[in-house]
């Protein structure tokens, strides 16, 4: 099996390596237990209750026997959204990435008929996620840059256009991600501390937040050769898209080049978006919105919302032949 030939391509698999751990200096990561209870800190966060040794996050050959029950053939692996680092201090950022990146590259390298990796960047220095992201493909193999979707600067700043510039020139895929608000950045709304929201609901807006920056930004209209796919759908995408096309008409601060009838579709249509949604009439919403030639396979694969068998929501799509154009596998 490999990329070429895989039935099943599932691009949203989170990893999590040992070798990462306190590489951030006093941000961590760090896996410990507590009441005989796991507990994986980043900074003053900790996430308890989550078994990472022993499971597919951490262990390769258990990952992909949990792949073959699941009826999945290859998987892009990336880096765990509590540890983007996106911002800490850049020289624990740049020394966490390095180390995640090197070890990215030997675990897919070990196994590439079944498993590829994502290059983790230190965004709150655009230049040096440049380079890392250079070193990441052009030395390591990987294939394709993962960051999230908040950073000391949005996606939009002038700043990012170089790393867009770069990302294209690489000719590989930007996956976007959300993390849970305030882990090493900015606290979310209190609202969002109870019932887990910050990653039920917050994950939703923060990628609605991301499609509607990247578009109004103009990033997707001076980068027209830029892939990048959002995940969960695009968040609230195509539930709002009534309200962002009628604001990219009336709004005076809407980019003159949206105004054309048309224009609005087409740049959303040039997004890519991970089918990971749990709701096969958001699904259907979704691809009313901007087809079925850019949705991707996803299961956040291990985690506590992924599907336990592969299957393609009432559709019929050669979505693996999509993430194969994506990947350009």
């Amino acid at each position: 099996m490999s990329l070429a030939d895989a039935r099943v391509i599932d691009i949203h698999a989170h990893a999590v390596m040992e070798e990462t751990f306190g590489t951030a200096g006093e941000f961590g990561p760090e896996l410990t237990e507590e009441d005989g209870v796991p507990v994986f800190r980043i900074g003053s966060y900790k996430l308890r209750g989550v078994k990472y040794r022993g499971s597919a996050f951490m262990d390769p050959e258990v990952r992909v026997a949990a792949m073959d029950r699941a009826g999945i053939d290859w998987q892009l692996l990336s880096p765990n959204p509590l540890t983007y680092f996106h911002f800490i201090p850049a020289a624990e950022a740049i020394a966490f990435c390095r180390r995640h990146n090197d070890t990215m590259a030997a675990l897919a390298s070990a196994r590439p008929d079944r498993l590829g990796g994502a290059a983790a960047l230190p965004m709150q220095d655009v230049p040096a996620a440049i380079a890392e992201l250079r070193r990441a493909v052009r030395e390591l193999g990987l294939k394709a840059a993962y960051i999230g979707t908040d950073m000391p600067h949005g996606l939009d700043d002038p700043s990012m256009d170089a790393f867009y510039e770069t990302v294209c020139e690489l000719d590989v895929p930007l996956f976007i991600h959300p993390a849970p608000a305030g882990i090493d950045g900015p606290a979310a709304s209190p609202a969002l501390s109870k019932y887990e929201l910050d990653i039920m609901l917050g994950f939703t807006m923060q990628e609605s937040i991301a499609v509607a920056t990247l578009l109004f930004g103009g990033v997707l209209h001076r980068h027209p050769r830029l892939d990048v796919c959002i995940s969960h759908g695009g968040g609230a995408l195509a539930l709002v898209w009534g309200r962002l096309e009628h604001a990219a008409h009336k709004r005076a601060w809407a980019p003159d080049h949206l105004h054309r009838d048309g224009a609005f579709a087409e740049q959303l249509g040039r997004l890519w978006y991970d089918i990971h949604m749990h709701d096969d009439r958001a699904l259907e919403l979704l691809v009313e919105r901007v087809g079925t030639d850019r949705l991707v396979y996803g299961t956040n694969f291990a985690g506590w919302d992924a599907p336990e068998k592969f299957r393609v929501p009432t559709m019929d799509v050669p979505l693996a032949d999509n993430a194969r154009r994506l990947l350009r596998g």
